[in-house]
């Protein structure tokens, strides 16, 4: 029996490929892993079924026998470790693609994400207009730094890994602010990563749950 990933019944990003369950899907094409996919509606997110997956009641959990795992970054290395693909063999090299996974979700996530939920719970608050340049500039701040750095190399570290994966899938979620386009070596970057035939292949998935809703 397959492997199950659990995803939203319906997109709440409107098909962009934001949704975390994204994350796991680009692995698993990477890795050409076969899974099967369980849509789940809110409602069903805060049931006792699923919170015996995931006790915060999100997407994505993965369920392969016995073992069930919950957090995307956790997932995608799960899988970058059990497939190869993903992670280099030499050890070194396999520690600093491990680090990128972490630096994209503890150092460069945390003020997008910031961002992001201004604009979804706040726009309409008087205090955003003048809220939202001090939450430019944080992102700004990491675009910058991380621009740097790709300006001696291809991908993050030697060829492209886990960590390309899950910095490229927080990067997307400022594609529509324009912030991207202020720093063409991480535009590029993440252009780069989404022509990948595997991460077309998890879009279309993804976006195909929208589409069917």
């Amino acid at each position: 029996m397959p492997p199950i990933l659990t995803a939203f019944a319906t997109s709440p990003d409107r098909g962009q490929g934001l949704a975390r369950d994204m994350r796991v899907r680009w692995a698993l094409e990477e890795l050409a892993v076969a899974y099967d996919v369980q849509l789940l509606s809110f409602a069903e997110l805060k049931q006792p079924a699923h919170l015996a997956r995931n006790p915060f009641g999100q997407i994505p959990t993965w369920q392969e026998g016995d073992r069930t795992l919950f957090e995307s970054g956790a997932i995608a290395l799960h899988l970058a470790e059990q497939h190869p693909g993903l992670l280099p063999r030499d050890p070194d090299a396999r520690m600093r693609a491990i680090m990128w996974v972490f630096a994209a979700l503890n150092t460069v996530e945390p003020p997008i994400v910031e961002r992001s939920m201004a604009w979804v719970l706040e726009r309409e608050q008087p205090w955003y207009a003048q809220r939202l340049p001090m939450l430019d500039e944080r992102v700004r701040t990491r675009l910058a730094q991380l621009s740097t750095w790709l300006a001696r190399t291809t991908w993050l570290d030697g060829e492209f890994s886990v960590g390309d994966l899950m910095m490229v899938s927080v990067l997307l979620r400022l594609k529509s602010s324009g912030l991207l386009d202020e720093y063409p070596q991480v535009a590029t970057y993440v252009a780069r990563a989404t022509q990948r035939p595997a991460y077309q292949r998890a879009f279309a998935a993804q976006l195909a749950v929208f589409q069917d809703a």
